[in-house]
């Protein structure tokens, strides 16, 4: 029996590791600071801080060797290929629920699908989801311009 336990133990590891995705560069600096904006661990000058890097705009001043860190538990975006206009996105930090709509919604929702989320439909809904997201984010990494300083790993699917 503690063989089997054993080895049942193992599958569940190796499938959750299977499981489990990452992104870096642009695509990871856009779902960090789409994800950042509206987390409300951040403080408001980290949001900015994000937003900046995300505009293309990193003239700021950042202490050395200090990081951000951004988390989600859960992202859920979900697009009707019936009412084309529809477009929606639900964000879980902790017990915070944060909903999108419109431009914001699709806008994370095109990210999340460019970071390899695979699309799930249903009965006229597309939807795109990740859990357990953690982004390391190095601004002055990012201010060199040299392609890193942005890096995110997730779980493809709903929690």
């Amino acid at each position: 029996m503690t063989g089997r336990a054993l080895l049942a133990v193992s599958m569940v590891l190796v499938a959750h590791s299977a499981s489990a995705a990452s992104a870096a560069g642009s695509s990871a600096l856009a779902l960090a600071a789409l994800v950042a904006d509206h987390s409300p661990v951040l403080s408001r000058p980290d949001r900015k801080l994000m937003a900046r890097l995300l505009d293309g705009r990193p003239s700021f001043s950042w202490p050395a060797n200090k990081g951000l860190s951004v988390k989600a538990d859960a992202v859920t975006c979900r697009a009707s290929n019936v009412d084309i206009s529809s477009h929606s996105c639900e964000l879980t930090f902790g017990k915070k629920k944060t909903s999108l709509q419109g431009r914001k919604a699709h806008e994370l929702f095109a990210t999340v699908a460019e970071v390899g989320v695979p699309s799930d439909g249903a009965a006229g809904s597309v939807y795109e989801s990740l859990s357990h997201l953690t982004c390391a984010i190095d601004p002055n990494e990012i201010k060199q311009k040299g392609g890193g300083g942005a890096h995110c790993k997730f779980d493809p699917g709903p929690p």
